[in-house]
């Protein structure tokens, strides 16, 4: 009998022991995992944390102390991306704001100062002063639209819309435009009319932003084209030009708010940037999706994808 309470004692000492030792790994291994997760994320590491251990909830939480480690390290470079973009923005606001401007004030210290000027004379410079101030104007209510899209709002007025006859509206706007410039303009409009649910005039902003882009920077191709058409539940628009278009560095930036290609920083070609930012906002809004692609001096073309009804 004693033999066996003594047997009986040594295994629960045993039981003691090994539980003890258990919960010193087991608190050693939290330890390890707290200062761990601490020099992470105090150094902006993008190690993970590694242990082997028995515990199965042990393995479990290390699982989900990494996938939050993934997240925070996602939202601290997201973070970085987004100062360097306000950054780039306060940059290209006081550029784009500051040359007009200057040029404005140029021009009426001109015509306070200087009595030599004729009446056509003066004329002349007050029409190229409103110009300036009408770009300037242009300008700012892109901010406001773009700060209305982003907030939420601007509230879109969905509704069926018949997709052919608004790219041929918008076409036909800018086609006596592009004949006088000496564009080649190819134009492939179904006779099959096909509809999408969402807001004409939004429809109407992004087509006039692309053309006007295909344009402006497509100019040494002398081409622009716009294509609609369907392929099973989606309708597809695309615009085209034959221009320098975007080198392979600089196209993750494309649609980045006040991005202007790198050699559009002149008189004849410059754009605020804003357009296809607001452009993607809007598509965005009416649960379609915008993309492109460019080989500089080939082709670059802009696609808009929508749901069809």
């Amino acid at each position: 009998m004693i033999i066996i309470l003594s047997i009986i004692i040594l295994i629960l000492l045993l039981l003691l022991i090994r539980q003890y030792l258990s919960k010193r790994r087991f608190d050693s291994n939290l330890r390890y995992i707290s200062n761990k997760v601490n020099h992470l994320i105090s150094n902006d590491s993008l190690d993970r944390i590694l242990l082997m251990t028995e515990h199965k909830e042990l393995r479990g939480l290390l699982i989900e102390i990494n996938h939050l480690l993934d997240y925070h390290q996602e939202y601290v470079a997201d973070n970085a991306r987004m100062r360097m973009s306000m950054n780039r923005m306060l940059t290209n606001i006081s550029h784009d704001l500051k040359t007009p401007l200057t040029v404005v004030l140029g021009y009426l210290e001109n015509l306070q100062y200087d009595k030599d000027y004729t009446p056509k004379e003066r004329a002349a410079m007050v029409a190229k002063v409103s110009v300036k101030v009408i770009d300037v104007t242009s300008l700012i209510n892109k901010f406001f639209d773009l700060a209305k899209l982003e907030s939420g709002d601007w509230k879109l007025d969905f509704k069926s819309i018949h997709i052919n006859e608004v790219c041929r509206k918008v076409i036909v706007d800018y086609y006596d435009t592009l004949v006088h410039k000496g564009f080649d303009v190819e134009i492939d409009i179904p006779k099959k009319p096909l509809y999408l649910y969402g807001d004409e005039d939004a429809l109407i902003r992004i087509l006039n932003n692309l053309l006007s882009n295909a344009i402006r920077y497509g100019k040494d191709g002398n081409f622009v084209s716009l294509i609609l058409y369907e392929d099973n539940e989606l309708v597809t628009i695309e615009v085209s030009d034959k221009g320098k278009g975007i080198v392979h560095s600089e196209q993750d930036r494309i649609f980045e708010r006040l991005y202007t290609v790198k050699d559009s920083k002149s008189e004849f070609t410059q754009g605020s940037g804003l357009g296809l930012t607001i452009s993607k906002r809007l598509t965005e809004q009416m649960q379609g999706k915008i993309a492109f692609s460019s080989v500089p001096s080939n082709r670059t073309t802009f696609v808009l994808t929508f749901k069809k009804v």
